[in-house]
């Protein structure tokens, strides 16, 4: 019994190892859709709305556990991944600006559903953005 409990408690903290270790490929996650429209995806969010890429950009970095992983506002577009607390999974946000308005895909990495998260975090990134 205590070696089963033992196997099972290396493979928690082995699949937690690869999670937060996995490499983030910068031409994998620094990438737009075809087609960009407001609306809540199983495992992540897509926002239009008029905005200064400088601006949101201020308000991500400002975001706990949060980096830019490419891009840049000169270029008009910046993938940021963001970790969560305790098993620090990644989710990716890209933001592109297109003329006036700002283009937000959020998703997450692993898994099926991120249960609402990545809209929020987007959301709330929106309402500090004004």
């Amino acid at each position: 019994m205590t070696l089963i409990l033992s196997l099972v408690l290396v493979g928690i903290v082995g699949g937690l190892g690869v999670i937060r270790l996995a490499p983030s490929d910068p031409a994998r996650w620094h990438q737009m859709p075809e087609s960009i429209t407001d609306r809540d995806l199983d495992g992540g969010a897509m926002r239009v709305v008029a905005g200064d890429l400088a601006a949101l950009d201020a308000i991500i970095r400002a975001t706990p556990r949060t980096g830019v992983l490419a891009g840049d506002v000169g270029q008009d577009m910046i993938t940021y991944v963001t970790r969560s607390r305790i098993f620090g999974f990644p989710d990716y946000t890209t933001v592109r600006q297109d003329g006036a308005r700002l283009e937000i895909y959020g998703r997450l990495r692993f898994g099926r559903s991120d249960l609402g998260v990545n809209a929020a975090r987007i959301e709330g990134w929106l309402q500090r953005l004004g």
